[in-house]
């Protein structure tokens, strides 16, 4: 019997203010440390997709959304340059209580506003991807697979 394919959901939030949204430079995870992400994180088992958004806003930059003020943006279907594949599903919003704080110092050393369409050099290649397809109204798109060479 074939094994079912297992795949790493990763939940991103796009907060957006105007045409800018928050970026969090990484710091002490291991993984990419001193490039820019969104607030984002890993679904956790019997967490829905909406909930792991809210979750994920509220412990890494400290705001309250209402699951009801989130936007689906895009959907990213991402190979990792190790080979590990991924399932990112952004969000989008601009209503949220509370002012972004970095809440997790930890794991992140800034949190920046930057112009959607000019995000900083050192941004996740991933991350950069799903935001570029969401400002262009892609529903899902392909990141890092080899036959897919120019995305």
């Amino acid at each position: 019997m074939t094994q079912r394919y297992q795949v790493t959901v990763d939940v991103h939030v796009i907060l957006e203010r105007g045409a800018d949204i928050l970026v969090c430079l990484r710091d002490g995870t291991g993984y990419r440390d001193g490039w820019y992400c969104l607030p984002s994180g890993h679904l956790e088992a019997g967490e829905t997709v909406v909930d792991c958004a809210v979750r994920e806003a509220r412990e890494e930059v400290g705001v309250d959304i209402d699951p009801a003020a989130l936007r689906p943006a895009t959907v990213v279907h991402h190979l990792s340059p190790e080979g590990a594949p991924r399932i990112g599903v952004f969000f989008a919003t601009s209503s949220w209580a509370g002012e972004p704080v970095n809440a997790e110092p930890a794991k992140c050393a800034d949190l920046l506003w930057v112009s959607a369409r000019r995000l900083p050099d050192n941004t996740v290649p991933y991350t950069a991807a799903g935001i570029s397809l969401y400002q262009n109204g892609v529903g899902i798109g392909l990141h890092g697979w080899p036959a897919f060479a120019t995305q």
